[in-house]
């Protein structure tokens, strides 16, 4: 196990290079006077333009540029934000505990109505609640996730509110504060929903498809032969064998969400990392935006990780850094 761990480690090292390399490459070809991104549009000295440029490395060969910036990620320094004036990581810092609520609350949404879905859709082949479930799949699926957040924020924040006299209605943006507060619960469910509906339709369309080939497999035939019921089988036989799949897809999936999902967050004012690097974005305040996207990939390989060593739990014939018997 632990070989296996530094070996996937060592392959992050090529990608996360490269992802620099390119974030690095475009910031460089981007049009604009860097010096005038970092001071602004006010007029400067020549002495203070110099100093900029200096203490920017802005006078080096592109490649030099790219060490001192590569040895400032090596040291935890994201740079410093042209716009806000602060370190990125402190920015990032503030901003990541949102994110990471609103995607523990989405990933919670996915796998308990995904999974329930999916797995109910599998059983009862076929149904009236199979093709109920296949009709709101391919709906969500194809429905922008923008235009599903305004549609939930139309619907339950103006519409039950008027339709209630006021008495009733949900927040349609921002957080609301700490999460211990029960108000401030109430703004986590349409952004959660929102953020969760997409990655909700194919979790319940793959755990279907899964759950439908497993349940054709000759062990399973074997297992209804020896007596027992169909929910024994499915629950200690079908499911872990469906799951990895699943699990896959899921763990991929909150990579994406805890790295901040740009629309979902900017549709509700979320003060996340999605909305911060949407509005650097605006301001081509590339500090923050190369340092979210420098997270991002962190997050996901970190988690794509974890991924990985899971499947041994579901799985019993995967073990990692155990060579087979001679």
């Amino acid at each position: 196990m632990g070989r296996y761990i530094v070996k996937r480690v060592l392959q992050f090292i090529p990608v996360f290079i490269g992802v620099t390399i390119i974030l690095f490459a475009m910031r460089s070809i981007v049009p604009g006077d860097p010096v005038k991104m970092i001071a602004g549009e006010r007029a400067l000295a020549p002495t203070v333009y110099e100093k900029i440029v200096q203490d920017n490395h802005l006078d080096q060969p592109l490649i030099v540029q790219y060490g001192y910036y590569l040895a400032g990620l090596l040291h935890g320094d994201l740079g410093h934000s042209y716009q806000k004036g602060q370190d990125v990581l402190t920015i990032f810092a503030n901003k990541f505990p949102y994110t990471a609520r609103l995607a523990l609350c989405a990933i919670l949404v996915e796998i308990i109505i995904g999974l329930s879905a999916g797995i109910v859709s599998a059983i009862k082949k076929y149904s009236l609640v199979d093709i109920l479930v296949t009709l709101s799949t391919s709906v969500l699926v194809s429905m922008p996730v923008f235009w599903l957040g305004m549609l939930l924020q139309y619907a339950f924040g103006i519409w039950l509110k008027k339709l209630t006299g006021g008495a009733l209605s949900l927040p349609i943006s921002g957080a609301g504060g700490p999460i211990s507060n029960y108000p401030t619960i109430l703004h986590y469910i349409l952004p959660a929903i929102t953020l969760a509906s997409v990655s909700m339709a194919f979790t319940a369309r793959i755990m279907r498809s899964q759950l439908l080939e497993v349940m054709n497999a000759d062990y399973i035939r074997t297992a209804f032969a020896k007596g027992l019921s169909k929910s024994a089988v499915i629950v200690k036989h079908a499911l872990k064998n469906a799951m990895i799949p699943v699990i896959t897809f899921i763990g991929i999936d909150f990579g994406t969400m805890m790295s901040g999902a740009i629309l979902t967050e900017t549709v509700f004012s979320w003060p996340g990392i999605g909305r911060e690097i949407y509005l650097a974005i605006i301001q081509r305040d590339w500090p923050i935006v190369m340092g979210g996207v420098v997270l991002i990939v962190i997050v996901v390989m970190l988690i794509n990780l974890l991924i990985d060593l899971s499947y041994a739990l579901f799985d019993p014939r995967i073990r990692y850094g155990k060579k087979k018997a001679q």
